[in-house]
Order: structure tokens, then sequence, then C-alpha cells
């Protein structure tokens, strides 16, 4: 897994760093063909925001999410990440199965 992490006026620190990466493990356990994560940690005023690209063959998938607290911005961005992956592998499958309903 190709992890890159950024941080916009943010100082990324070993300890974001780690609990980043092991929030994704479960990520990566769901869809093994991950071919990289970007990560970009910012701060807004009050607010910490968490943007994550995920790249696998096919698609690229994206999502955003705040929160006032940083640890709670990445646990919910990772919980999202989880579900649109288990989705996407979902639908490979079934397409790779022959498809539609009789």
């Amino acid at each position: 897994m190709n992890l890159q992490i950024n941080g916009h006026h943010i100082e990324i620190t070993p300890a974001i760093r780690d609990y980043m990466q092991s929030k994704l493990v479960p990520v990566v356990r769901h869809f093994d063909k991950v071919l990289g994560i970007d990560v970009i940690l910012s701060v807004e005023k009050i607010k910490q925001k968490v943007s994550i690209t995920l790249r696998v063959p096919g698609k690229d998938i994206h999502l955003e999410e705040d929160k006032e607290d940083l640890y709670a911005a990445i646990d919910s961005a990772c919980d999202k990440l989880d579900r649109q992956v288990q989705k996407y592998k979902e639908k490979l499958t079934d397409h790779r199965a022959g498809g539609g309903e009789k």
C-alpha cells in the first residue's frame, strides 16, 4: 500500500501517521488491489478536515470529512471509505459473475 499523508496548516506527527495507517488497514484488507492512498489533513478555523483519495484499478474513490476533532474526522472518513470500497468490490464481483436479474 502506497500511503501518502500531507498536512495543510497542520504538522503530521508520528502519532497521527500511525493512527491513520491503523485505520486504513481494514480498507486494504477488504480490497487487496489498492494502488495508492493520498490523505490530506487540514485545519479550517475550528474544523479539522480529512480528504482521502483511494486509487484502485479502474477508479479513484474520493471523500472528505470534517469534524471539530481530528481523530473523529479520521474515524468517520475511514468508515465511509470502507463502506465505499466494499460497495465497489461488490459491484465488480456482480459484473464479473454475469450480471443482471432474470
